[in-house]
C-alpha cells in the first residue's frame, strides 16, 4: 500500500520518466490512462484529480506496463517491485 504524499507522487513520476514515458497532467473530463502513439509513450492523468487519485492512477497504470527494471535507478526499482507485488498476476 502506498502513502498518499507528494513524495510518493514524485517517486512515481520519476519512475515514469526513467521508463521513457511522458507524463502529462491535462484538464478535461476523461479517464486517465496511457497510450503508445507512433512510438510516443504517453501517460495522461486528469489534472483535477486529488493527490490520492493521482497516486492510485499512476500505480494502476505502472502495474500494467512492461518496464525493464534494469533501466531504472535503485529507488525506482524498489517502487516498481512494490507495485508489481501488489498487482494481481494475469
Amino acid at each position: 500500500m502506498f502513502k498518499y504524499t507528494t513524495s510518493t507522487l514524485k517517486k512515481l513520476e520519476d519512475l515514469c520518466k526513467e521508463a521513457a514515458f511522458e507524463l502529462r497532467y491535462e484538464k478535461g473530463s476523461f479517464n486517465a490512462g496511457h497510450c503508445v502513439l507512433e512510438d510516443r509513450r504517453v501517460i495522461v492523468v486528469n489534472q483535477y484529480y486529488t493527490l490520492e487519485a493521482r497516486v492510485n492512477c499512476l500505480v494502476d497504470i505502472i502495474g500494467k506496463l512492461n518496464i525493464d527494471p534494469e533501466a531504472l535507478s535503485e529507488v525506482s526499482q524498489s517502487v516498481y517491485q512494490k507495485i508489481k507485488q501488489q498487482t494481481p498476476a494475469k
